[in-house]
């Protein structure tokens, strides 16, 4: 069984050392094979918070990762790199190309970079992206848990996030299930909840879940919720643990779990 450490908007630059701590500690104890970053790695794209990141990834026992850019990682007031090498900053830390996959033997990752040099906020997936990643998937064993890692969310639990949900979404969600993928797994609203897209579109042909995850490291929690990240657990059935962080504890203790997948 394969184990994904799911962390998002970790914003470098005004992460917590207690938070970061935590995080050393869970990856210490769980042993987790994948590192998932969705998103929102830096504040404002500084190279020092570049590799403040790099660093902490560094030092994580994880031995894959895959960590996709948000909407924070290209630069804002650095109007020319934004115009022109939006993702440099980004690549010097974390390398190119902006996507990426892991396959194993009961898992099946694929990130899709869902920022535009052009938006500040939203995000947008293309129709190229989704049939791109719909054409993978079905490619995919038997088996194997199906993840979509994008930085925006493709399902909201507040009316105010609903300005917030990638552009898209519909159609790739769309796509995908009939693609058999399981999960799309996000980030970007600092909000931790897992959510089931036929509720949202009971016309799809499989089962399907939003995965977003909390805010990791960073002092921007939202609505009272602190620092949170997610374990994926692969298997029969696969599961979402949310973690948060106990203060007073200075660790990541599990507070949810969810059924995913087949059989879920």
């Amino acid at each position: 069984m394969s184990l994904v450490l799911q962390i998002s908007d970790t914003h470098f630059g005004t992460e917590r050392p207690v938070a970061v701590a935590a995080l050393q500690a869970l990856c210490e104890a769980q042993r987790p094979q994948v590192l998932l970053v969705t998103g929102d790695i830096t504040q404002r794209a500084r190279p020092r918070e570049f590799a403040a990141a790099r660093a902490c990834f560094d030092a994580l026992p994880v031995p894959t990762r895959l960590v996709l850019p948000g909407n924070h990682d290209i630069p804002l007031f650095d109007v020319f790199t934004r115009a022109f090498d939006p993702y440099r900053r980004y690549a010097q830390a974390f390398g190119r190309p902006l996507e990426g996959e892991v396959e194993r033997d009961d898992l099946l990752l694929l990130a899709v970079n869902t920022t535009r040099r052009w938006r500040h906020v939203h995000g947008e997936v293309s129709p190229e992206q989704i049939e791109r990643v719909a054409a993978r998937m079905a490619q995919g064993r038997p088996g194997q848990l199906k993840l979509v890692a994008v930085h925006q969310p493709v399902a909201a639990v507040t009316p105010q996030d609903q300005r917030n949900l990638l552009r898209g979404c519909e159609r790739a969600v769309q796509a995908w299930a009939a693609a058999g993928v399981d999960a799309v797994v996000g980030g970007h609203i600092h909000l931790p909840y897992v959510l089931p897209l036929q509720a949202r579109w009971p016309a799809l042909l499989r089962p399907m879940w939003a995965v977003q995850a909390g805010t990791a490291l960073s002092r921007r929690v939202r609505d009272g919720i602190g620092n949170s990240v997610n374990l994926i657990h692969t298997g029969a059935p696969a599961r979402v643990e949310r973690w948060d962080l106990d203060e007073a504890a200075g660790r990541f203790t599990p507070v949810a779990v969810t059924r995913i997948g087949a059989g879920a």
